[in-house]
């Protein structure tokens, strides 16, 4: 079997047909990942005994006739800042190098309940923190397509993850791009759900407020059903919503024809030439789909990075905190005072992006600073969620780009923070919103460069979201 092109359908048909047990799959990706992961460092753990025990379950399912789960054997990754109870879980950092948490977080257990093989844990941006997976105190990850360019982050192992094969889908975590940016720089769908759909129930904070587990696949109809799988109330988790969970398959084939489109007219400034090329393509596939496609206007967008990084900074430096030297994280040895353990075991342990963000969101909460930059910010997140709320009155959906620009070259962009922070233009307001959004394929640069579309929905209407990127991905995209 060649398991770098395996979809949630070929594994369940497999099994089904006796062509490959469970066990003997999980074993093939054990040893593929193995083979594969140092070309791209997408993985920081390989799970061969919790993968194996997994399938195993399985197998013993199957053969007492009991009904298979929708992963049954189905490998898969999660990101390190999802907790894997008695696996290693590092947030990318050297301060939780050697934490093996004591619980599985919510996604985590719904995942294998649902018979999901956990191949391994995907490298990441130090806790969450990036957008190119540079950040990682474990190494860069390389991105599939084009291994001298980044995959795009926080979650760019994740995403690299499947591009590349290591696993069939995966979960990765979303504050303000970290799912739709790395999906459309490795060509593959990656979905944001609503806040409050999926439990963020053991995943470690960076801005709780903005923090979202989602699924990566190589397929529309694959992100739909992991996304079935994960979501839906957790009484462990305050802020999971209790709406129903609907069938988000049964509606994937229902067409399009008739939807109305907006196109955010502050969107489509600053792209790349080839980049725009592309949007405009796959919004021709829509219109040819029977969609109708106006402009609108979401005048508060132009306030969106300086919103984003006020709200997001301020949370961050609240939640680490935590990691502190006291409890479960590492602690330097060159200490002779309680506050130099302090100041020693921060310093040595988190990265440079992570104490750039804590210096200035404990700034902006600062005595005197409160006002100016926090409240402000909270009053412009206010203004962003009204623009979609009237925007998505009128329209059903919303098309813009993921990037402006395809993945860059690894190191490109690290020694200007405000200019990797930009490439998160597109994507932070879904997040300051709350509302779903969606990367799909939409073709490829000269270079062979993946570019991603987006498409944004009402709160909780993932059903429509999934519908339209099904109908463009089943029409062949811009390359159809």
């Amino acid at each position: 079997m060649q398991v770098e092109n395996l979809t949630i359908d070929s594994v369940r048909e497999g099994l089904a047909r006796r062509a490959f047990s469970a066990v003997e799959l999980a074993t093939e990706a054990l040893r593929f990942a193995g083979a594969e992961n140092g070309k791209t460092n997408a993985l920081l753990e390989i799970c061969g005994e919790r993968a194996l025990a997994a399938a195993r379950r399985v197998d013993a399912g199957i053969a007492a006739g009991e009904p298979p789960g929708p992963l049954a054997g189905v490998p898969v990754a999660v990101k390190d800042v999802i907790l894997t109870g008695g696996v290693r879980t590092t947030a990318g950092s050297r301060l939780l190098a050697n934490y093996n948490p004591p619980y599985d977080a919510t996604a985590v257990i719904r995942l294998e309940q649902a018979g999901g093989v956990i191949i391994g844990k995907a490298n990441c941006d130090e806790f969450a923190m990036g957008s190119s997976t540079e950040n990682s105190a474990f190494g860069p990850v390389r991105n599939p397509v084009a291994l001298d360019r980044v995959p795009g982050g926080s979650s760019g192992g994740s995403a690299a993850s499947v591009a590349q094969g290591t696993s069939v889908v995966a979960l990765g975590s979303d504050t303000g791009g970290s799912i739709r940016q790395p999906a459309s720089f490795c060509g593959v769908v990656g979905v944001t759900p609503t806040y409050g759909r999926v439990s963020r129930y053991g995943l470690i904070a960076f801005a709780s407020s903005l923090d979202h587990i989602g699924p990566f696949a190589r397929n529309v109809k694959d992100a739909a059903r992991l996304l079935g799988v994960i979501a839906g109330r957790d009484p462990a988790d305050s802020t999971s919503a209790a709406a129903p969970v609907p069938d988000y398959l049964s509606q994937l084939d229902a067409g399009v024809s008739g939807l109305r489109i907006g196109l955010p007219v502050e969107y489509f400034k600053g792209l790349a030439s080839e980049t725009g090329d592309l949007i405009a393509k796959g919004i021709e596939v829509l219109g040819r789909l029977g969609c109708k496609v106006r402009e609108i206007s979401l005048p508060a967008t132009e306030y969106a990075i300086a919103c984003y990084y006020i709200i997001a900074t301020a949370e961050a430096s609240s939640n680490l905190a935590r990691f502190d030297g006291v409890r479960y994280t590492c602690r330097s040895p060159e200490s002779g005072t309680l506050s130099e353990m302090y100041r020693n075991t921060r310093g040595e342990g988190f990265g440079a992006e992570c104490k750039r963000r804590i210096m200035l969101g404990t700034y902006v909460l600062s005595a005197g600073y409160y006002d100016a930059y926090y409240l402000k910010a909270q009053r412009v997140r206010h203004l962003i969620a009204q623009d979609f709320q009237r925007a998505l009155a009128e329209v059903d959906a919303l098309v813009t780009p993921v990037s402006p620009f395809p993945a860059f070259k690894l190191g490109e962009k690290l020694a200007d923070p405000l200019e990797m922070y930009l490439s998160d233009i597109y994507t932070i307001t879904c997040d300051l919103a709350g509302i779903p959004g969606l990367s799909v394929p939409c073709g490829r640069t000269a270079q062979g460069l993946p570019v991603g579309m987006q498409i944004l929905a009402k709160h909780f209407d993932e059903p429509l979201m999934f519908r339209l990127a099904h109908a463009f991905e089943q029409a062949g995209g811009v390359e159809g």
